[in-house]
């Protein structure tokens, strides 16, 4: 039975990962440690195990492992005293606001020999496992453009917690929370990119932005392009790939993966969707029960961090940004 402890309940999936903890057949919650002691002591008091106030204390108890939770702004530090301490950690994305923090908490990670795994939901998912799989075996050839939006509400009809536009603690808005998943779904189907532009809106006058597209320009004249937003009510989770000998699209109007290839019928044909692959955190227990690394999750998680970095970047000065030198 794996001992875990989750860090904070900042976060609008930590009640989502508790449950992951609780339904699990080894796994088992033994403390919450909140940067919010009242928050904290509630939750403690819900789920019927220890609160700890202080979070040496807690990583110093018999526990196996941690979930982060936490503002991304915390990350660092938590995941480097968890890792130094021993504890093998699953967190929410991002990995942390910039890559030469993302870099502490893994080179601790591998310092101690601990399992890492970002919660980077939609690459095991069935959608994301089929194009993925049409992608690398080259059914529409060389791909020239990749469009992925994932959009909500949130800033609208105000069901997002207010501590999600606070700059200090999030690092961004939408782009950082949201658009993580257009952007990783991209970097998965396109490779990492040379540089990144970005515009981001402010419709409800928010610190942070909350209306964003970024542009991923790849060498050879290909693009991606991430769009997210928490202003869009009725915007579907919608994905375009164009490519030299056809394009596949996924979303609209029923969720289904459709295909059109220049030399076949004119129709636009649905695909079966392959098996999804084990969850996320499905994953991280079976790495840390065989002590196996994930070592594509945490090379995903490392670029993700790049992106993001880049995009904030580029919609500040309004410049491209090259990814090399982040």
């Amino acid at each position: 039975m794996i001992r875990i402890a989750v860090c904070s309940y900042w976060h609008v999936h930590a009640e989502e990962y508790t449950d992951f903890i609780l339904h699990h057949p080894n796994t088992e919650l033994v403390g919450i440690w909140d940067e919010d002691d009242k928050r904290g002591e509630r939750y403690a008091g819900r789920y019927h195990v220890p609160y700890y106030p202080n979070l040496d204390d807690m990583l110093r108890e018999d526990i196996d492992a941690i979930v982060v939770v936490a503002p991304t702004s915390l990350h660092r530090e938590i995941m480097v005293k968890a890792a130094e301490a021993g504890k093998h950690i699953f967190t929410e994305k991002v990995l942390a606001l910039t890559s030469a923090e993302a870099d502490r908490i893994v080179n601790a990670v591998e310092a101690n020999g601990v399992v890492l795994n970002v919660a980077l939901r939609k690459l095991y998912e069935r959608d994301i496992v089929t194009l993925r799989r049409i992608v690398e075996e080259g059914a529409i050839g060389d791909v020239s453009l990749v469009r992925v939006r994932m959009a909500h509400n949130g800033a609208l009809a105000g069901w997002l917690p207010e501590h999600f536009y606070n700059r200090a603690e999030c690092g961004g808005g939408a782009m950082i929370d949201l658009g993580c998943h257009p952007m990783y779904i991209t970097r998965a189907l396109l490779g990492m990119p040379e540089a990144v532009t970005a515009s981001y809106g402010y419709v409800t006058g928010k610190e942070v932005e909350d209306n964003a597209v970024a542009l991923l320009q790849y060498t050879g004249g290909a693009i991606g392009i991430a769009e997210t937003g928490f202003v869009t009510g009725q915007s579907p989770f919608m994905i375009e790939i164009h490519g030299a000998r056809g394009s596949v699209m996924y979303g609209m109007p029923d969720e289904q993966i459709r295909i059109r290839l220049n030399e076949g019928d004119g129709e636009w044909n649905i695909v079966p969707f392959d098996e999804p692959i084990p969850n996320m955190f499905e994953q991280w227990v079976g790495h840390v029960q065989r002590r196996e690394v994930g070592t594509d999750n945490v090379k995903m998680a490392l670029d993700l961090t790049k992106l993001m970095e880049a995009a904030n970047e580029a919609a500040v000065s309004g410049k491209a940004v090259a990814v090399n030198v982040m």
